[in-house]
């Protein structure tokens, strides 16, 4: 029988969490605004910024006698079997619960950028990798995977997806966006949300909002974006991901936008969020995030002023520590500093939260309800099914690729035999697993030699590393050549190294001055390109590289972002021709190391001209990727039509493949607007569709455009949609237009709000196999 409203599941969740926050104390209700880390390193190397400095003591006994509201990272701290893991995790949650007034456990949350961040649970392609592979549906049901994982494990909140749109390449957290195009960002972000929300996870996105802008790429630096770029590039896939994802957290960002912290307005966090957005779940601190209000921002001259600063913005939980939210805000709202109100506002979004989990109901059990797998094969053959996708084959001028089954084979580079080389920042051996040398792996991860030697056994396959990824010696540049010269072809594989802090080449706070190949890498690759044998370059990577210089002196190039756990058979399978590459680039690949920041979202100010000697143009641009087979792309070219600001308008195109072999286009759909009243990009992506198809077989493919999807911020800060010409460009890249359709907008400006239509709807239908 229940003994207060609050625990009564048939009254409305409001209801029971009104009743509930009238019987709390001000420490109580305070208690469940911040997390604890239990076992956060404080001196040494960490996986947070500032963690050593940040991090706060504590009486863990005399603490959770208030409750708690979040615990952090149970799994993602140190090595620890998932099953054992889960065990004192549940013991935890009993103990918070038991030592409270009210039972109330904690919310337990956990990195999952690129799966599961625990011991022993499957490292997926980083979100680049899904952002080049076009295909939102399998993001999504990867997420479901991760989401099972999560909740298997006693997990409620992942801290994913990243929502930041790349800037400037060069910033060192590239690898965990999804690229450079807002459009992209969002219908892949919204796809994994949906995924992860759809296992009973809460979903966070991150980091909100202007982070990926900051000023010379440099991580947690200050962002001074103009409030059209805020606009219209920066916060659409957030709004995109909650409304069509179903978010129910955001993450608070570390930066300043024009000398305003992001956890400090309420501009951004309570008034678009929540007035204007509409959204009603929890808004979290980034690490430290509240603390460093105080300590780098300098917007507050203690951590009670940080607390009230962040509060009456919107932030509801500090993460992952009590600096600010635990005894300082106490005390603060103890003497009048800080209004109680704004602990009622946070308190009550989040037992909001934890009843919609079941956290508040009286059966509640932490106890783990099935047997944890954390990478079974179902979610090693997704994590397969994604890498294939995502790989990129750029250039294969003369067919080089596949390659003979009988070839001598010379592969040669650092991130050939390397398992780490598949991994991104946030998977677990890169991010945990390297303060812990002595734990195995936890996990299977081929290399891409090994790989290799089992995709084509009767070939004659040579190694040498040939140099670091980073380190200057280049004493083994001579074994390196003379294994090329013996062979083939030689297949160099080079990259990044994925770590934490300038701990890697790539990874948060791993940022770059230029675009150039890692180390010495670049005076490998031209030494083996020297020998004569045919070069075929495999890039393993969390950002682009300048590749002009090798430009027209390649076999061909392979492009992969971080591929996770099976992206060495993945790699190899796409070098044999088991797999027909699919991928295409979610971000643009410069000619040269310098230049940036340069993204293919340029006004036409931004493009190449004769005033400059720069010359932008990449090498390879936004959405371009090849095949192993060929495609035919029909069009019924029609006259300029003229619909309404707020009418429709269907383009519809077949593709047929013409080749020999199964394979997949992706049809990208651009926006050209020729006038407007402030200046636009040249093209922007706003629709794609993936099409897999047998030879012979062709698919129709009707895009259904609305007006909303031209949509912009004008001069006076309102979104619009202005009449006048479009031009519609179906493409295979932000370059390669096939077939253009030209529209005439008519009617008065209208003006659009949060209710636009964000997506552009999509048809396929199957034609008949022509032989």
């Amino acid at each position: 029988m229940t003994t207060a409203p609050w625990r009564d599941p048939a009254l409305p969740t409001a209801a029971r969490v009104d009743d509930l926050l009238a019987r709390m104390t001000l420490e109580e209700k305070t208690a469940q605004l911040y997390g604890v880390w239990v076992g956060a390193a404080t001196d040494g190397d960490g996986v947070a910024p500032l963690q050593r400095e940040m991090t706060s003591d504590y009486d863990w006994d005399e603490l959770i006698t208030h409750g708690l509201g979040q615990l952090t990272r149970s799994f993602g701290t140190a090595p620890v079997d998932p099953a054992l893991g889960a065990q004192a995790l549940a013991r935890a949650q009993r103990r918070i619960a038991a030592a409270g007034r009210f039972g109330i456990p904690a919310v337990a949350h956990e990195e999952c950028l690129a799966g599961f961040t625990a011991w022993g649970a499957t490292a997926y392609p980083v979100p680049l990798a899904w952002g080049a592979s076009f295909d939102p549906s399998l993001v999504e049901e990867m997420a479901r995977h991760i989401g099972a994982d999560l909740r298997a494990a006693g997990v409620h909140q992942g801290l994913a997806p990243v929502l930041d749109v790349v800037r400037d390449p060069r910033w060192g957290r590239v690898e965990e966006t999804i690229g450079e195009d807002p459009y992209l960002v969002g219908t892949i972000g919204a796809a994994y949300v949906r995924g992860l929300e759809s296992a009973g996870v809460v979903a966070t996105l991150k980091h909100f909002a202007g982070y990926a802008s900051s000023v010379g790429a440099r991580n947690l630096a200050p962002v001074r974006a103009g409030v059209r770029e805020f606009a219209d590039v920066t916060l659409p896939p957030f709004e995109m991901a909650l409304r069509e994802g179903g978010a129910r957290s955001v993450m608070a960002a570390y930066n300043e936008t024009d000398g305003v912290p992001a956890s400090a307005d309420p501009a951004l966090l309570t008034q678009l969020l929540r007035e204007d957005w509409g959204f009603t779940g929890t808004v979290v601190a980034d690490y430290f995030g509240i603390g460093f209000l105080e300590t780098l921002h300098r917007v507050a001259g203690s951590p009670a002023q940080a607390a009230h600063a962040a509060l009456e913005a919107g932030i509801d939980v500090e993460l992952p520590t009590l600096k600010c939210y635990g005894k300082p805000l106490v005390e603060a709202v103890r003497a009048g500093e800080v209004p109680e109100s704004l602990i009622d506002r946070a308190a009550r979004r989040v037992l909001l939260q934890k009843c919609e989990l079941g956290l508040l109901d009286e059966d509640w059990s932490p106890e783990p309800t099935e047997r944890i797998d954390l990478d079974s094969p179902a979610n090693r053959a997704l994590a397969r099914q994604l890498a294939e996708e995502s790989v990129v084959l750029l250039d294969n001028p003369d067919g080089l690729l596949p390659l003979a089954p009988d070839a001598r084979i010379a592969v040669v580079g650092p991130r050939a035999a390397d398992a780490l080389a598949m991994l991104g920042c946030y998977s677990f051996p890169s991010h945990v697993g390297t303060h812990h040398p002595e734990v195995p792996m936890g996990i299977d991860i081929p290399t891409v030699l090994e790989s290799l030697r089992a995709e084509l056994p009767d070939a004659k396959v040579t190694f040498a590393e040939g140099c670091d990824v980073s380190d200057p010696d280049t004493s083994g540049f001579e074994e390196a050549v003379a294994r090329t010269a013996e062979a083939d072809v030689c297949v160099a594989v080079l990259g990044d190294r994925a770590g934490l802090f300038g701990r890697g080449t790539s990874g948060e706070g791993c940022d770059v001055a230029d675009l150039q190949l890692p180390g010495v890498q670049a005076a490998l690759l031209d030494a083996l390109v020297s020998t004569g044998v045919p070069v075929i370059l495999v890039l393993l990577t969390g950002r682009p590289y300048a590749l002009g210089r090798w430009h027209g002196q390649l076999g061909a190039v392979v492009q992969a972002f971080f591929p996770g756990e099976e992206g060495g058979p993945a790699v190899a399978g796409v070098l044999s021709g088991r797999v027909n590459p699919s991928g295409r680039l979610p971000v643009s690949v410069p000619h040269v190391p310098g230049g940036q920041p340069w993204t293919y979202l340029q006004p036409p100010l931004g493009l190449a001209d004769e005033v400059s000697s720069l010359d932008p143009t990449p090498l390879y641009a936004f959405g371009h990727g090849r095949s192993y087979t060929s495609f035919a792309w029909e069009f019924l070219e029609s006259p300029a039509s003229e619909i309404d600001t707020n009418g429709s308008y269907d383009l519809t195109l077949t593709v047929r493949n013409t080749g020999t072999r199964a394979g997949t286009e992706v049809v990208q759909l651009y926006l050209h607007d020729p006038v407007a009243s402030v200046t636009r990009p040249d093209v922007r992506l706003i629709a794609y569709q993936r099409l897999e198809l047998a030879p012979g077989e062709a698919s129709r493919v009707t895009f259904h455009f609305h007006p909303d999807l031209s949509a912009f911020t004008d001069r006076s800060g309102r979104r619009v949609v202005e009449p006048g010409e479009l031009e519609l460009r179906l493409a295979a890249s932000s370059v390669d237009v096939r077939h253009t359709a030209r529209l005439q907008l008519t009617g008065p400006v209208r003006t659009v709000g949060a209710g636009r239509r964000l997506l552009c709807g999509t048809e396929v239908s199957e034609l008949p196999v022509q032989s």
